[in-house]
Parts: structure tokens; sequence; C-alpha cells
């Protein structure tokens, strides 16, 4: 069964047909989802979706585009919302220097602060990073030299050198559909040097929609596209791609039970 690592089901929820969503992934293969957390005051449905159905777990955490208004300074919220069986994750977080909705100083320290609540719950860290790559990297070296943590750079767009810097981290790199757009050469050569066992899949729906559905509202369903094409930038089987990315974000999202 396929897993959507990162996806975000209580904006799809605000469409009124979650339900529907949710079967339409099921009917795709996509067995588990992990719904993503943006904003700590709207934390509570994030996780009571994930509540109400079995096979979907979620994060807790800000987006660095709400920095400013929520970002955090220390890990004691962060850590008590994280202390819930279907809190899978610390995210997510991050840097995003393209929009810069939140002041830099700001998205760096809440950044560092979730990455101190990774590093002490166990559970994996969420990474943004967009348009900032150095800045992304001299963090997660930072802050890696005071102890390591999990954790996956998620949606991943960035530069070789910050996939470099993430793998010899431990970290995990999740690819979604933008993979599939025409003019992601650059990305496509990167996801084939990545190796194998260290690669996610996600939709980050409702954002993304991969190609044959771009332009539309994206939705967990559509992971099989960007499995497909991931296989296909590797040279492999989609089932072997499943079978790989599935058991990789079991091991890193460990706190999912195996029944899952």
């Amino acid at each position: 069964m396929l897993i959507d690592s990162h996806c975000h089901l209580d904006y799809l929820a605000r469409d009124g047909d979650l339900e529907e969503v949710i079967a339409r992934a099921h009917a795709a293969g996509v067995g588990t989802m992990i719904t993503i957390c943006t904003k700590l005051t709207e934390f509570d449905s994030v996780r009571s979706i994930a509540e109400q159905h079995d096979g979907i777990y979620c994060s807790v955490g800000v987006h660095p585009h709400e920095a400013d208004a929520e970002g955090q300074g220390d890990t004691k919220r962060l850590l008590a919302l994280a202390d819930h069986p279907k809190v899978v994750g610390i995210g997510e977080t991050g840097l995003d220097y393209f929009y810069e909705h939140a002041s830099r100083d700001q998205q760096r320290r809440s950044f560092r602060a979730h990455i101190t609540a990774s590093r002490e719950t166990g559970l994996p860290l969420i990474v943004h990073s967009r348009d900032a790559d150095d800045d992304t990297a001299d963090i997660l070296r930072d802050e890696h030299g005071r102890g390591p943590f999990p954790g996956v750079i998620h949606c991943f767009t960035a530069g070789p050198d910050l996939a470099k810097t993430a793998l010899e981290l431990g970290l995990y790199i999740s690819i979604s559909g933008i993979v599939t757009f025409r003019k992601a050469d650059e990305l496509r050569d990167i996801v084939r040097d990545i190796p194998l066992e260290r690669l996610l899949i996600e939709t980050d729906a409702p954002y993304l929609a991969p190609e044959p559905k771009r332009g539309k509202r994206n939705e967990p369903a559509f992971v099989a596209h960007t499995a497909a094409a991931v296989a296909k930038i590797k040279g492999i089987s989609t089932k072997e791609l499943t079978l790989n990315t599935t058991e990789n974000t079991r091991r890193l999202f460990n706190k999912i039970p195996p029944s899952q």
C-alpha cells in the first residue's frame, strides 16, 4: 500500500468532501496518510481528523509562514501536543525566504525550537525549505552537532547541496508531484541520485497536483502518479518503488503501529 507522507486533510475538509477524498485514496491503494499541522491554533482540527480515521496520523508544528504569529520560542507547547498516540511528527517547520510572510529571525528561532522538540521526543522533524538552502543546511548541521534527530525535507525542490547535507545528517527526502512537471529536470536529476532507501513520496495536497492532474485540487489518491514518475526516474517498477517508500516512511515515522 502507498503512503502519502505529507498532506493537509484539514484544508481538504473545508470543501466538504473529506470522506470521499479518503475513499478515493483507499481505492488508489493509499493505505496511510499523514496530515500535517501548519498552525497550533488549528491543531485540534488536524488531530480530530486523525482520531476519526484508521490509517490517518498527524503532526504538530508551525509553518514558517506563521512564525511571526505562532512561532515557538521553546518546546513546551510542542511537547505537550505531541504527547498523543496519533501525533507522529514535528512540523512542518523550516524556512521560507520566497514569500517571507514572517521575519527570517522568527523563522529561524521557531525552526530551532522544533528541532529541539524532535530531538526530545524522537519524533521526526518535517522540514519546509524554499529559497533558503544555505540557512536551512547551516541550522540543520549546527543543531545536529548538539545531538542527532530524525527528519525529512518535505516537498523537496532545493538544490543538490541541501540534498547532500540532508543525506549526510541521516535525513530523508520526500518528493511531491513537482517531479512530474515539465520544467523539473534539475529535480529529476537529484532524485536519480538519492539512495532509494532514503526516499519518501507525498502529495502536499491540496497543492501541487502531479501530471496528469495538474491544475486540479490535489488529493492523496494522486500520490500514485508521483510514485510512478519516481519509479521511472529510478529505473525500477512502481511496485518496487512503493514497497521501498512505504518501508522508509514506516521506519521514519515509527510511531505508526505496524498493523497500519
